[in-house]
């Protein structure tokens, strides 16, 4: 992973903040939204994608292949629908969802510490973010793609899209607790794996267009946690000057880093895996929060955020010094008199505020890119 980009970004400033872009600062499924837009029933061909991941990630353990992969598996037949790049940036610019108050905030965490989103989503999507909020896209560590450097024949095309029919015809496949091996799989879903199978490992292996999949690489739990070692050594900042913010599994790995660090990590509307990585769980419908958390932790470090956290009123707040009067106004405005749900996460507590902080992430509603700020 490379990251000359970081020779020529902003000067440094003595801390990082890192930062997923879906949960924490945007509210998409991305690909699943790609795929609904652009392949005839789209949602369905997702779904059967995504379940097919689940089972080779987490039952079959297929070599080579990570959780989140099925999204360089999907780019062939974006491909055979005629999608380029272009439409990708203009279709998530219409359909990118903000986090109410996430614009704000990220504009905001610039002017104080060396900021970073990483994301799986591909490229074009993060180009939306970046261009409405202001965010240095070569700060940004996401999946990189180019349906665009790939030419197919329409034999090809109609090939793969006589598959995608196929693919959304097979059932989903249903992935229990208790899996282990493919024979705890039901007889019409080791069917379809092993149809699955035959397509991506065998069928579209030789076509033009599978270049995209050779060459994709999506950003997953080790590409994140790389990520974090690779930003804080080439900027040339300690573990325990970086705060990460994370809402999934595939965070947990680069915060189990941070936090063993001595740094900061925050589960944002996070799942059970976030929380239990995170120092602060922080559940909230509007991201000013990451604003008083950030502002702390560059001000005054770990420990007072969690002594701040554990303090968690307004009067605190203002007692303290550590958050700006304006953040605090605008937090006033958000949320009335009552500050939203944050807590310290410990052993005791966690498996508490997992279920709280689940629940919750149901809740949160985001907000058209065009009507947030």
């Amino acid at each position: 992973m490379e990251f000359d980009a970081l020779d020529e970004m902003m000067p440094y400033d003595g801390k990082v903040i890192i930062s997923q872009c879906e949960g924490p600062v945007t509210k998409n499924d991305t690909v699943r939204e790609i795929c609904a837009a652009f392949i005839p029933n789209g949602d369905r061909f997702y779904q059967v994608i995504s379940r097919y991941d689940d089972a080779l990630t987490n039952v079959i353990r297929k070599e080579g292949f990570k959780a989140g992969d099925a999204s360089k598996l999907i780019l062939p037949f974006l491909k055979a629908f005629g999608v380029t790049d272009q439409a990708l940036v203009e279709h998530s610019r219409r359909t990118c969802m903000m986090i109410p108050g996430a614009a704000k905030t990220m504009r905001f965490v610039q002017e104080i510490m060396t900021p970073f989103m990483v994301s799986s989503s591909y490229e074009h999507y993060l180009t939306a973010v970046c261009d409405h909020i202001g965010f240095p896209l070569d700060n940004c560590i996401c999946t990189k793609c180019s349906l665009d450097g790939v030419k197919i024949d329409e034999w090809e095309a109609q090939t793969l899209r006589d598959m995608a029919a196929e693919i959304t015809a097979l059932p989903v496949i249903e992935v229990p607790i208790n899996t282990r091996t493919l024979k705890d799989f039901r007889l019409e879903d080791r069917k379809a794996m092993q149809r699955l199978d035959q397509i991506f490992w065998n069928d579209i292996t030789d076509l033009a267009s599978y270049h995209l999949v050779m060459e994709t690489v999506p950003i997953g739990d080790a590409e994140k946690a790389s990520t974090v070692v690779e930003v804080c050594k080439k900027v040339g900042v300690a573990l325990e000057d970086c705060i990460y913010i994370g809402e999934g599994l595939t965070d947990a790995k680069a915060m189990n880093i941070v936090r063993k660090g001595g740094g900061l990590t925050i589960s944002f509307n996070g799942n059970s895996y976030a929380v239990r990585e995170a120092d602060v769980a922080v559940m909230a419908n509007n991201a000013v929060v990451t604003s008083m958390l950030a502002e702390a932790f560059y001000k005054a470090g770990k420990d007072a955020v969690l002594d701040m956290v554990d303090d968690w009123k307004f009067a605190s707040l203002e007692r303290s010094g550590l958050v700006h009067e304006y953040i605090v106004r605008e937090a006033k405005k958000v949320f009335g008199k009552e500050l939203p749900d944050v807590r310290r996460v410990t052993a005791e507590r966690m498996s508490d505020i997992a279920l709280r902080s689940v629940g919750f992430r149901k809740t949160v509603q985001g907000q058209p890119i065009n009507a947030s700020n």
